[in-house]
């Protein structure tokens, strides 16, 4: 059952989106041309996510949190100078940790909490918090900025040691 909440709330937050897509490929084959399906290796050192995901759900999970923090595959991943290539299996960048920890306080807050809500009048996606919700494709939280307003727009709401309006 965790397994499954894991997966759905990643995959309910994030596009989906070819492997192609994340791995930066600029241009689809000409029409007509064969194209050979990349072979992606097995996931490991998978440590918050199921072991048991699969390379194209990976892409697809990673692909979405590159783009709801608005960063590249190499804000987490160590790059391997020999291989060209990030090394996805290394924890050598503390940000990796980091992105874990995230992604098992969304999973929380998502199980115990938002899990809750019963309202019918809302979307699945407005019962569901994910890396978006406060990054808004950042790589860090964008802080939340209230309005200033001339006035009360809500007449009756002001702080309870202000005079009543005449």
């Amino acid at each position: 059952m965790f397994r499954r909440i894991v997966i759905a709330a990643a995959l309910a937050t994030l596009p989906v989106l070819s492997p192609s897509a994340f791995l930066g490929q600029e241009a689809p084959p000409a029409p007509g041309a064969t194209h050979k399906p990349m072979m992606m290796p097995k996931p490991v050192n998978l440590k918050v996510l199921p072991k048991d995901t699969s390379p194209d759900q990976l892409m697809k999970i990673m692909h979405g949190y590159s783009q709801a923090l608005g960063v590249q595959c190499t804000f987490c991943h160590v790059w391997n100078a020999a291989t060209k290539q990030p090394n996805f299996a290394s924890d050598e960048k503390d940000e990796k940790n980091t992105a874990r920890t995230m992604i098992s306080m969304t999973n929380e807050i998502n199980a115990k909490y938002m899990s809750q809500i019963h309202d019918p009048d809302a979307m699945e996606e407005q019962k569901t918090v994910a890396c978006s919700t406060c990054h808004k494709g950042h790589n860090m939280p964008v802080p939340f900025k209230a309005p200033a307003h001339a006035g009360s727009e809500h007449p009756g709401m002001e702080h309870p040691g202000t005079p009543p309006k005449e």
